[in-house]
């Protein structure tokens, strides 16, 4: 199941500096809402249905993993904020900044205070204009029409034109540069969730470790020592077939790779699960794997202290996680710490998300993002 939503927003401003609002305005969408990846060209048009200064429009393509009724209550603050306060029933007036929901999918909503898509769109040039630069693979769910559709029958002979461009702060980075992201991290630190949402905003193939289907891991839990060795020789299998498979190709709809593990990671674990005997047999099998694999061009690490380890794994329910001990976690930690410090040749990004939610909270997701640009752009 995705975790984001393609959302496609409509902004406007007629009062002051109306291009900085607009920008002003993309960037907090950005850093509160979701990742604005596309953004329309900038149009003058006339006021709609009052009398006032002309307006400047826009229309982003936003991907975010809040729901519609949260991303209205973000909008309402972002407006606040920017000194735009909604009067109800006063008609249309100048403001300073306006952000309407154009579409979130293919939903349709309508409730008293949301409505998806916006009841007005096909009527108004000024949405449907910026809209259609965004060059979207998308249908009107009650209409059926195609955004250029709803172009070729729109009423509105309102005169808007071209004002300039814009950027969108999504696309200004070096992540969609490289072929392979490795991102690691202890159990519960949140890795599978941050590589699913950079494959998804950033078009990369994602590849996800397949320990559900270990038949070895619950019986791991339960006898630790009896289980150890065929756990990771299991899991040593299965990531090296894995990650064959997935990094010779690459997808033709994919830029790059991320992964939500490393093959050393199997080497980490071991270390901390086998007797002495048994890890040295492991490590002699694990060398000669290790040798074929591609490196990836980041290596990122999230670091998350134990206490918050314990209360995602307990969040996320797993059954057979649950009796995981905290030492246990404390080992693999220390594990990863110790190989970083020994990769002089991997390009390694250790990021402290302890006292980060990149899920409920964009600007955490984006501090992430921004982090990986720098280590990429150093």
């Amino acid at each position: 199941m995705s975790l984001q939503q393609k959302v496609v927003l409509s902004l406007g401003s007629n009062i002051g500096n109306r291009r900085e609002n607009i920008e002003n305005c993309i960037e907090l969408i950005h850093h509160r809402i979701g990742l604005v990846l596309r953004v329309s060209k900038l149009y003058e048009t006339p006021a709609w249905g009052f009398e006032s200064d002309a307006f400047y429009n826009c229309a982003l393509l936003v991907h975010s993993s809040f729901s519609a009724e949260k991303i209205l209550k973000k909008i309402t603050a972002i407006e606040k904020e920017m000194g735009r306060f909604r009067k109800h029933n006063t008609g249309y007036e100048a403001r300073i900044i306006d952000i309407d929901i154009i579409s979130v999918e293919d939903q349709v909503a309508d409730a008293h205070h949301l409505h998806i898509p916006h009841p007005q769109m096909q009527n108004r040039k000024f949405v449907l204009l910026p809209v259609s630069d965004l060059k979207l693979d998308w249908q009107h769910p009650v209409l059926g029409k195609t955004v250029t559709e709803l172009i070729q029958v729109c009423p509105d002979d309102s005169k808007c034109e071209i004002a300039g461009e814009l950027n969108a702060p999504g696309t200004q980075n070096n992540i969609n540069k490289v072929n392979y992201i490795a991102i690691e991290g202890n159990i519960g630190a949140g890795k599978t969730t941050l590589a699913t949402k950079i494959s998804e905003d950033f078009n990369a193939k994602l590849v996800l470790e397949r320990f559900a289907d270990n038949p070895f891991l619950p019986k791991f839990y339960k006898d630790q020592n009896r289980y150890a060795f065929p756990l990771e020789m299991s899991f040593l299998a299965d990531r090296y077939q894995q990650l064959a498979d997935d990094l010779s190709q690459f997808d033709l709809f994919a830029d790059f790779v991320v992964a939500d593990y490393h093959i050393f990671k199997s080497l980490i674990f071991a270390k901390v699960t086998l007797q002495e005997d048994e890890f040295r047999l492991y490590k002699t099998l694990f060398d000669i794997i290790y040798k074929e694999m591609p490196k990836p061009d980041l290596y990122v690490y999230l670091y998350q202290n134990t206490e918050r380890l314990l209360k995602n794994i307990k969040k996320r329910g797993r059954s057979y996680e649950q009796e995981i001990p905290a030492e246990y976690l404390d080992k693999i930690n220390q594990g990863y710490l110790d190989y970083i410090k020994t990769q002089t040749d991997l390009n390694v990004l250790v990021i402290d998300v302890s006292d980060f939610d990149f899920v409920k909270r964009q600007e955490d997701y984006v501090t992430i993002l921004k982090a990986i640009e720098n280590k990429l752009g150093s």
